[in-house]
């Protein structure tokens, strides 16, 4: 059963946000995961709880493999840039 890395993030260093973009990409690729949606034009149409600034939408074969990549020493490394450079809320769901 597919699973879906859901993050919504704000930039607060856009320029270092682009390293961590840049190394986070093909390490979730090498776990199976694929790039749905990177930040593209939004339209908010219901807003009563959130107000997303900037989504990101991965897709991973299973909830395991997503839970791999998120946990990995690899990205715990990575993760530290986008500490560094943005506030993001990141959310992981089972799909179908």
């Amino acid at each position: 059963m597919s699973a879906y890395l859901i993050v919504d993030t704000e930039l607060t260093r856009p320029e270092r946000y682009e390293d961590y973009k840049r190394l986070a990409k093909p390490l979730a690729e090498q776990y199976g995961g694929q790039y749905l949606v990177r930040g593209g034009a939004m339209s908010i149409k219901e807003n009563d709880l959130w107000t997303p600034t900037r989504m990101v939408v991965v897709r991973f074969p299973s909830v395991e493999k997503a839970k791999a990549f998120y946990d990995s020493a690899e990205y715990q490394k990575i993760l530290e840039i986008s500490k560094e450079s943005a506030r993001r809320t990141v959310v992981l769901v089972e799909g179908f």
